[in-house]
């Protein structure tokens, strides 16, 4: 299927009845504007960025505001709301609704499982008062290795309820990765729990945890969650779930500044450890309300589903949702066990409006010959969204053939580096193949050129050129700021520079071709390629390596690992134990799909590898515009990697 086919287009109802309409129609009655569709609001919201998010304020009725919106225009060090003060929490729990449901549970190996509004307010009060009682107080860093479960909901609200500082990693990641991150926030609290099950086997983390523990000094108590055994594990050495849960409480927040931090996330560049972003209550809480209800679409009717771990910053936009009242579902497992259409159950099982995953999975259910739409009883799902990885125009006509004919898809991109999308879908716009919609509101995304030039209907590189309130406030342990500017500022000083490729259309649609540099992205959860080496590399047999992750718009994702073996060796069995270690130091979804021996590593004169121009060349893009030959040190190092561009790589 060509690029920009139309697909879909929305009805006369469902335009009338789209947040997008009402909000334009407010604005319009009360800023006095004279906005006339998304196009319009999109480009005031960018322009005017002080009226902007001031009216967003109020228009989701966060409270009482006397100051600027914007205080200091500038990137990095931008000033946002500084008369504010709230709670993340506290914004997520004024929804509760008395008897209705908050959240469904589903797990592999559980019943579903049902939560109401009062039940997550009264789970939500003692878990506050367990971590009070284990001397947990502002700024304080808690901690996680939790699925996605009502478990780790209740405790990040409890958390932020009292002003301290969350952070979370998901079970599948090994002891290495965990520590990597946490390590870095010197933690007092962690939370875990005991193993998980994915595929129908059970991984039993007890040992991981214990390793866990040991590696961060700054732990004063552990929290232990029974999920997959009876009993508490680590008797003695923590407190249980159920002792940490005992007292009930009345729910009290902590009001902070617009500012203050509400969670650390992570996100590997290239080199060094993954960076702990720091993001604020208020930058989270008002652009996740703007851009659920906007791109989403969420309501207090919606149920929305979106297939994530709690590694991946979905999870913490899935959880966003309660912040306009949505009914958000939860899925811990594998996506396609017992059967490959698992989820398409789910979606049917639940009634889901909306059914979020990322494109490779997509990708997959597309390569099966799945025929969702036959088999299950669809009707109440009104849009799917896609993200992690670009989407292909033949993957958006399978949704429209084999879902359902009717059905908005809200393709988007973003990142974990501002918790929220930068491109994505709008409701009362027609879809179009391979394209998102449109840019996010609030998001000033250009499409630059190597002189900093924006570009129309060409591949350029995604920029942010004026600030956004779910910016990083900083990383943890950056004190003067030098790694937070390294990381996005740069290539364009005082511009955003995201690292991916991207085009601006001429109608004001975008499409995405993955990854500018050599960060890892698989499946949305991005991985250093430094933390790749420090596995491999750390094994005897192996002298040196290389990790490139082949993600291109319209082909499948292929991460190629190449090593050279220690003394001269041949590699017998490398490739089994390379693999062995990264799934089990570091997480089973970065395991390389193709472990390659080379005689040596492509390197600069001054020592550095050569990852992104290998992976432009394995691309296919031209020698002479990939790899500037007279700066490699060992140009024969080259030859198979000119061959494999020539002929392509091995299957996997």
């Amino acid at each position: 299927m060509d690029e920009g086919t139309l697909l879909w287009q929305p009805s006369v109802e469902m335009v009338a009845s789209a947040n997008v309409t009402t909000m334009i129609r407010w604005l319009n009655e009360q800023r006095g504007l004279s906005l006339s569709g998304y196009d319009a609001l999109y480009d005031w919201s960018v322009a005017d960025l002080e009226g902007f998010w001031s009216a967003m304020w109020d228009y989701f009725e966060l409270g009482e505001n006397q100051g600027p919106a914007l205080s200091r225009d500038a990137m990095p060090g931008a000033e946002w709301f500084p008369a504010v003060r709230m709670n993340y929490a506290e914004a997520v729990l004024r929804n509760a609704r008395p008897g209705s449901v908050a959240l469904i549970f589903e797990a592999e190996g559980r019943e579903p499982e049902p939560w109401t509004w009062d039940r997550l307010l009264d789970e939500v009060a003692r878990a506050r008062r367990g971590l009070e009682r284990l001397g947990v107080g502002e700024g304080d860093r808690v901690v996680a290795y939790l699925p996605n479960m009502p478990e780790a909901i209740v405790a990040l609200l409890a958390t932020a309820s009292l002003g301290a500082v969350w952070s979370c990693c998901s079970p599948d990641f090994g002891t290495a990765g965990v520590v990597d991150r946490f390590r870095q926030v010197e933690p007092t609290v962690l939370l875990a729990v005991d193993g998980y099950r994915y595929g129908g086997r059970l991984f039993d983390r007890r040992a991981e945890v214990a390793k866990i523990r040991a590696a961060l000094p700054s732990l004063r108590h552990v929290v232990m969650i029974p999920y997959q055994f009876d009993e508490a594990f680590g008797t003695g050495e923590g407190t249980s779930w159920r002792e940490f849960m005992k007292e009930a409480a009345p729910l009290d927040f902590r009001r902070v500044g617009f500012q203050h931090p509400l969670w650390v996330v992570y996100s590997s560049g290239t080199t060094g450890l993954p960076k702990p972003i720091v993001q604020g209550h208020g930058g989270i809480t008002l652009t996740h309300l703007v851009h659920g209800a906007i791109h989403f679409n969420l309501t207090p009717e919606t149920r929305f589903f979106w297939f994530t771990t709690t590694g991946w910053m979905m999870w913490n936009t899935l959880v966003g949702a309660l912040l306009l009242g949505s009914v958000v579902v939860l899925y811990d497992g594998h996506p396609a066990y017992p059967e490959p259409d698992f989820l398409f159950d789910l979606a049917a099982r639940n009634r889901l409006s909306l059914f979020g995953a990322s494109a490779a999975f997509l990708a997959q259910a597309q390569r099966a010959g799945l025929e969702p739409g036959r088999r299950f009883d669809l009707s109440a799902l009104q849009a799917m969204g896609s993200t992690g990885s670009p989407l292909s125009p033949e993957q958006f006509a399978w949704v429209y053939q084999h879902v359902k004919e009717d059905l908005w898809l809200a393709s988007a991109s973003g990142g974990t580096d501002l918790c929220t999308k930068l491109v994505g879908g709008v409701p009362t716009l027609p879809v179009h193949a391979g394209e998102i919609q449109r840019r996010c509101l609030g998001m000033s995304v250009q499409a630059f050129d190597d002189a900093g030039v924006p570009q129309v209907g060409e591949i350029g590189e995604l920029v942010i050129t004026r600030p956004a309130p779910s910016m990083p406030l900083y990383f943890w342990q950056d004190a003067d700021g030098a790694r937070y500017r390294a990381s996005y500022f740069e290539r364009y000083p005082g511009v955003w520079h995201h690292g991916d490729w991207i085009k601006i259309t001429d109608r004001g649609s975008a499409v995405i071709y993955g990854r500018s540099d050599a960060t890892i992205n698989r499946h949305g959860v991005r991985m250093g390629s430094s933390e790749i080496y420090r596995v491999v590399e750390s094994i005897p047999t192996v002298a040196d390596s290389l990790v490139v992750d082949l993600e291109y718009r319209g082909r499948a994702s292929t991460l190629a690992l190449f090593v050279v073996a220690a003394d001269g060796g041949n590699g017998d069995g490398l490739a089994e134990e390379v693999k062995r270690r990264i799934r089990s130091d570091l997480s089973p979804r970065h395991v390389p799909d193709l472990v390659l021996l080379v005689p040596g590593i492509p390197r600069t004169l001054n020592g550095k590898k050569l990852e992104v121009p290998i992976r432009k060349l394995l691309l296919g893009m031209p020698l002479e515009t990939s790899v500037n030959v007279a700066a490699v040190a060992h140009p024969e190092s080259l030859e198979p990697f000119l061959e494999w561009a020539r002929t392509g790589l091995p299957t996997a």
